[in-house]
C-alpha cells in the first residue's frame, strides 16, 4: 500500500466518523492495489486448513506459475467475512455455510476447492465429554448440553453426528458458547458436560483428559473446508486463479509425501496448544477436488430448518467446477 490518496484533515472530527473515513481511504488503497499491482489477496485464519497455502509460498511454486499472491491473515470468520464484503480480498478459505450467506440474494462467491476434509485418524471436528464424565459413547450423552457455537459448521457437525449414531433430535441438547477458547477452557474445568471442538485444540482437551465422544472421521461427509473466490475475480482473472489453485494442489501433494518436513512452518502459521505441538499428525490435504453436490445440498437443508436461509440455493451457482483439472482419461 504505497500511496494513501484520502486526503483528510483530521482536527475537528469525531471519533466514529474518523473511524469510517479511515476504513474507506483504506479500502481505496487495497482496491488501487489490487487492480494495479496484480496481487491476490486471499484471507486465512491460522488454521491447520491453511499450511497449503503457506507451503506453496515457501518452496516458492506461486513465483514459478508466475503470479504475484498474499495472506491477509484474520482472527475470526468476522474478520474474514467483512474483507470479502468489501472486495479487500479476492479469496478465503471458509465453509459451505459462509458460502451460502454471501449468496442468499445473489452469487457473490463460488467455492473452487476442498480445502480440508475428514480422513481415518484425521478428524476436522471433534465431541468430547469433559474429563472424568461417565458419557463414553454417542448414546450417553443423549439429553446432556454440548457446547457449540450456533448457526455454524459446529452446530451442524454436532446435530449431524449424532444424528447419523441415532439420537433423535429431541435428543440433542446444545449450549450456545460461541468463542472456542472460552468452549475449551469450561470443558476441562467441568462446566459444562461435553463440547464440539475442532482439531488440534480437540487432540489438546483429549490430553488433557477429555473424553471422546465420536468424531467426524466416523461420518466424513459433513465435514469440509473450502476455498472460496469472488465472482469478480473468477470473471477477471480466471487463469491467476488456476495457477493458484495448481499451486494448492501441488503443495497439498507435497504436504502429503512428508508431513513433517512442514511441522516448523506449520507451528510458525498454526495456532498449536503447546501439548501436542510436537505429537499432533499433521493431517492429508485433499486436492483438485470440490463438495459433492449431495454434501452441498443436506447444508442447504440444515439451513432451512434453521432459518437461516429461506429456500435452497443452486448447488451450481455456488460451487464451480471449471477450475478442476480432469484426471487422465477423462475428456
Amino acid at each position: 500500500m504505497k500511496h494513501l490518496t484520502c486526503l483528510v484533515n483530521f482536527s475537528f472530527i469525531p471519533a466514529l466518523v474518523l473511524f469510517i473515513l479511515l476504513s474507506v481511504c483504506i479500502s481505496h488503497v487495497y482496491a488501487q492495489d489490487k487492480n494495479n499491482n496484480g496481487v491476490m489477496r486471499v484471507a486465512l485464519l491460522p488454521i491447520l486448513d491453511s499450511l497449503p497455502f503457506y507451503a506453496a509460498q515457501e518452496n516458492g511454486y506461486f513465483a514459478q506459475a508466475g503470479i504475484r499472491v498474499e495472506a491477509v491473515p484474520v482472527n475470526s470468520g468476522l474478520d474474514r467475512d467483512q474483507l470479502m464484503q468489501t472486495g479487500m480480498v479476492d479469496g478465503m478459505l471458509n465453509e459451505m455455510h459462509t458460502t451460502a450467506n454471501f449468496n442468499r440474494d445473489s452469487t457473490r462467491v463460488k467455492i473452487v476447492r476442498v480445502a480440508r476434509k475428514a480422513y481415518p485418524d484425521f478428524p476436522l471436528f471433534r465431541i468430547l465429554a469433559a474429563p472424568g464424565s461417565t458419557v463414553k459413547s454417542p448414546g450417553d450423552i443423549a439429553g446432556h448440553a454440548i457446547g457449540v457455537s450456533k448457526n455454524t459448521i459446529i452446530e451442524y457437525v454436532t446435530e449431524r453426528l449424532l444424528s447419523a449414531e441415532g439420537l433423535r433430535a429431541d435428543d440433542i441438547v446444545k449450549q450456545s458458547i460461541p468463542t472456542i477458547p472460552e468452549r475449551f477452557q469450561l470443558l476441562l474445568q467441568g462446566r459444562i458436560k461435553a463440547a464440539t471442538l475442532p482439531d488440534p485444540l480437540a487432540k489438546s482437551a483429549m490430553e488433557s483428559g477429555a473424553v471422546l465422544v465420536i468424531d467426524d472421521s466416523s461420518h466424513p461427509f459433513y465435514s469440509v473446508s473450502v476455498l472460496s473466490f469472488s465472482l469478480e475475480t473468477l470473471e477477471k482473472k480466471p487463469e491467476s486463479v488456476r495457477a493458484f489453485l495448481a499451486c494448492w494442489d501441488r503443495a497439498a501433494s507435497a504436504i502429503n509425501a512428508d508431513p513433517e518436513t512442514y511441522r516448523k512452518l506449520l507451528l510458525e502459521k498454526v495456532r498449536m496448544p503447546k501439548n501436542v505441538s510436537t505429537t499432533y499428525s499433521i493431517p492429508p490435504y485433499p486436492g483438485n477436488e470440490v463438495p459433492e453436490k449431495a454434501q452441498w445440498d443436506d447444508v442447504m437443508n440444515w439451513m432451512i430448518e434453521k432459518s437461516l436461509l429461506k429456500t435452497p440455493l443452486i448447488y451450481e451457482d455456488s460451487v464451480t467446477t471449471e477450475f478442476i483439472t480432469p484426471k487422465t482419461g477423462e475428456e
